[in-house]
């Protein structure tokens, strides 16, 4: 019988449909490129998704490198050129043994290249070829360009008066590119009587990054305020701005914040990047009956479903991972957002631009006009964009946006709060979706560990008797000593069923709904982080820190 060819594949595991096949083919009579290379182009399946599949066809283990560090003792026992040259990285060394990553399951110079290295033969895995040149470009940049040793060497020359603008350029750039190094969604520069400390923000918690001389405090804000365009004469005021910072072929947005406090004025920076591949409800993190429910509540003709959680709760990377599940080819998909965070092929995609009047309730008044099947609005702010979101759910059109509440439920007097009409909220309103980020215990080093008696009581969680272990983390050079690496969400379901319309209908309190939904089957965010703690994804400690 001879093999299945990439795309029957892919529609055998359920990545890819007929229709896309379809498509990528009659682009491919036109471009002539690779099916799989155009099947990513358009959005349909991912890199990783064809990788993954072509190592189970191969035979091949699967290593996932998009948030791998490499160590590195193995960076330096493999050139950087003989990486690029013959298309693999080098992962991990064990016993003597290096195990390689190879883009294309037939690299045998790769292979040949590892043994001569070693003098053994190599384990071989296979990794996601996209990702592979930018893994190795980060790795072997910070293991030339060693990122501490520049501060240091810059803190040391400042202490002897040798204070530059180009030293303050270079210092800044250091900490922008420190906080990439180190995946980290913002950074604080806050000042105190005597020196500077930076924090970075790492799967949601603040971490101390450095300690600097008060001396370069002034010189980092106004470089950060050039770049932004803000103005460097106003230390009275707080004051808001972007910039754009390129490193290593990607370009992350940076927003800036700045507040006069005490001790001078206290800088954050929100570092937004490229939005990355666009995940799979499967990969989320929600369970498998809560995935499946959720993708029967996306494949709805119309209605509202709302995603609802603080802010970097990555609300948008659920709301497309649901665009995923909806057939992009037989239905009209637009989307308005601030910004646009991830670019998806047979989508039409909009930013809000105030400066230009170009608003979300002004978009979602201009995607009425655009027979629309599927509107993605990316944040309900005011009461006409709820009362334009609801209107359109209840003409025939499903509609997915963002909110800021604290939990599912708390959604309902929110947005009765923007004054929207109960008897359309009930009628159009489908489901509510709450989640948070919790940490993930670190796979590098993970442990067994032993309860002491009462302690889970103590913290909060009763009815766990019978439990005498769980899993922590000790710290490693992987989680940078945390013991945590990586986040997953927690979340909660909450199905606006006819007997939670007749609540929302009659004005029900939050706690009714609840107790109504919970009922009917509900688990909650916390439930939900428990069951993560019992599985040893992460810690009842981080439970607590996240969903109290």
């Amino acid at each position: 019988m001879p093999p299945l060819r990439l795309g029957e594949l892919l529609q055998k595991k359920g990545l890819a449909k007929e229709s896309h096949i379809r498509i990528a083919l009659a682009e491919q009579a036109i471009t002539g490129n690779l099916i799989g290379a155009i099947l990513v182009k358009l959005s349909f399946v991912s890199s990783k998704d064809i990788t993954q599949t072509v190592a189970e066809q191969a035979g091949l283990s699967f290593f996932d490198i998009s948030s791998y560090n490499i160590p590195e003792e193995v960076l330096r026992l493999v050139p950087r050129d003989l990486c690029s040259r013959l298309g693999f990285v080098p992962l991990k060394v064990e016993d003597g043994i290096i195990t390689i990553g190879i883009g294309t399951s037939e690299n045998m110079r790769a292979v040949d290249a590892a043994t001569r290295i070693t003098s053994k033969p190599p384990k071989i895995t296979m990794v996601d070829s996209s990702a592979m040149e930018a893994a190795l470009e980060k790795s072997y940049y910070f293991l030339e360009n060693p990122i501490q040793e520049g501060i240091d060497k810059i803190v040391e020359s400042v202490k002897t008066g040798e204070l530059t603008g180009t030293k303050i350029s270079q210092l800044t750039d250091y900490l922008v590119k420190d906080a990439i190094r180190r995946k980290c969604t913002d950074i604080h520069v806050t000042p105190t009587s005597d020196t500077v400390h930076v924090f970075y923000r790492i799967d949601g918690v603040l971490l101390q990054g450095h300690c600097l001389p008060k001396i370069v405090h002034s010189g980092i804000i106004s470089r950060v305020k050039i770049l932004s365009k803000l103005d460097i004469a106003e230390m009275r005021i707080p004051q808001d701005g972007s910039f754009s910072f390129n490193f290593l072929n990607m370009r992350y947005d940076m927003r800036v914040s700045t507040m006069p406090t005490i001790y001078g004025e206290n800088l954050v920076i929100r570092i937004l990047g490229s939005g990355g591949a666009i995940l799979r409800l499967a990969s989320l993190g929600f369970d498998k009956d809560d995935t499946e429910r959720l993708r029967r509540l996306f494949l709805k003709p119309y209605g509202m479903i709302l995603i609802c959680g603080a802010t970097g709760s990555c609300k948008t990377t659920t709301l497309y991972a649901a665009l995923r599940e909806i057939d992009l080819i037989e239905k009209n998909v637009l989307t308005v957002e601030d910004p646009v965070e991830y670019r998806l092929s047979m989508v039409k995609q909009t930013s809000v631009s105030e400066k230009a009047g170009y608003s979300f309730e002004a978009a979602g008044r201009t995607f009425m006009r655009q027979d629309p099947d599927v509107i993605l609005l990316g944040e309900i702010r005011d009461e006409e964009t709820a009362t334009i979101a609801l209107r359109a759910s209840i003409t025939g059109h499903l509609v997915l946006s963002t909110l800021h509440t604290n939990d599912a439920v708390s959604t309902i007097p929110r947005l009765v709060n923007f004054n929207v009409d109960r008897f359309l909220l009930s009628s159009a309103l489908l489901c509510v979706i709450g989640q948070r980020l919790v940490r993930r215990i670190c796979s590098g080093c993970k442990k067994e560990y032993t309860l002491k008696p009462g302690e889970l009581e103590s913290m909060g969680f009763t009815g766990l008797n019978d439990m005498k272990t769980t899993f922590k983390g000790e710290g490693c050079s992987d989680c940078g000593g945390t013991g945590y690496s990586g986040r997953t969400t927690i979340g909660e379901i909450f199905i606006v069923t006819q007997e939670i319309k007749e609540l929302i209908y009659s004005g029900a309190s939050a706690t009714a709904m609840l107790d109504v939904a919970i009922r009917n089957g509900m688990k909650t965010m916390r439930d939900n982080g428990i069951q993560k703690a019992v599985s040893g994804i992460t810690t009842f400690e981080e439970v607590l820190r996240v969903a109290g």
